[in-house]
């Protein structure tokens, strides 16, 4: 039976701690018990934990051995490294909104950058902020159901100017320069995104993705991203809800880069 996997909310040594809900819903609803084994996440690795210590707000475990990953290679066999997609997501609707960060994290995006597009409701707009951690934890529980290692990345909700400044200054340590940087586009008729991503997969595995707002982006919006370097490309000839082009268009780059 496959052991239900924690990401730590603190790390030292050998020891993991698990705070707030996580501790909660271990310690009230799955009633934990010392001794108990589960697989926690550091960040960095996954290793096999063993309760030895718990309460209803904190839950300490001892770190075993490395777990290994899901789908790891054989010995001896290469693999291809995950591409690190970063996707630039109009606020829109906050349930559905929320909906959507919860599959794109199972779907394995790196980053999400909410942005405040022209056609999002001001409303929404003001109201974002105070929901930022809310996304996180969200981000952070649809993590640990699917697997990750870690959660992705949620930035505060930021103008669309600032969001394309932000992915052309990403620098980790193994990736560089979004190589390969889409914006969906309903006016898009020459080219769909599985076309652009199977055209470009030896480019890098830096991928910017953007989905718009609910009535799409302006042609405003859409020259900005034309001189940022974006590529314009559809999902077909559907219109789709907002939350609906983030799972598809997640889909589809992953199916093509698999």
């Amino acid at each position: 039976m496959t052991r239900r996997r924690w990401i730590a909310d603190q790390v030292s040594g050998d020891r993991a701690i698990l705070l707030g809900r996580n501790a909660e819903h271990l310690a009230r609803s799955l009633r934990v018990r010392v001794g108990q084994e589960f697989e926690v996440s550091t960040g960095q690795q996954v290793r096999l934990g063993r309760v030895v210590q718990v309460a209803d707000d904190r839950v300490e475990l001892e770190l075993g051995d490395v777990v290994s990953e899901a789908g790891a290679p054989k010995a001896g066999a290469a693999r291809a490294k995950a591409p690190h997609i970063v996707v630039l997501l109009s606020i829109f609707k906050f349930d559905r909104f929320e909906w959507a960060i919860e599959k794109v994290t199972e779907l394995g995006v790196a980053e999400i950058v909410p942005v405040i597009a022209r056609r999002t409701d001001t409303h929404l707009a003001s109201a974002a902020v105070k929901r930022v951690e809310r996304w996180r934890r969200i981000a952070l529980e649809a993590s640990q159901q699917s697997r990750r290692v870690s959660p992705p990345e949620i930035s505060a909700p930021r103008p669309l100017k600032d969001a394309l400044e932000a992915v052309a200054e990403i620098r980790t340590a193994d990736v560089s320069v979004p190589a390969l940087k889409i914006v969906l586009a309903e006016n898009e008729r020459g080219l769909t995104l599985k076309q652009v991503v199977a055209e470009n997969q030896k480019s890098g595995n830096l991928i910017a993705l953007a989905i718009g707002p609910e009535g799409g982006w302006t042609d405003d919006e859409l020259s900005a991203f034309i001189a940022a370097g974006w590529t314009a490309a559809s999902l077909g000839n559907t219109i789709l809800r907002a939350e609906t082009a983030a799972i598809a268009s997640l889909a589809v780059v992953m199916s093509e880069l698999a």
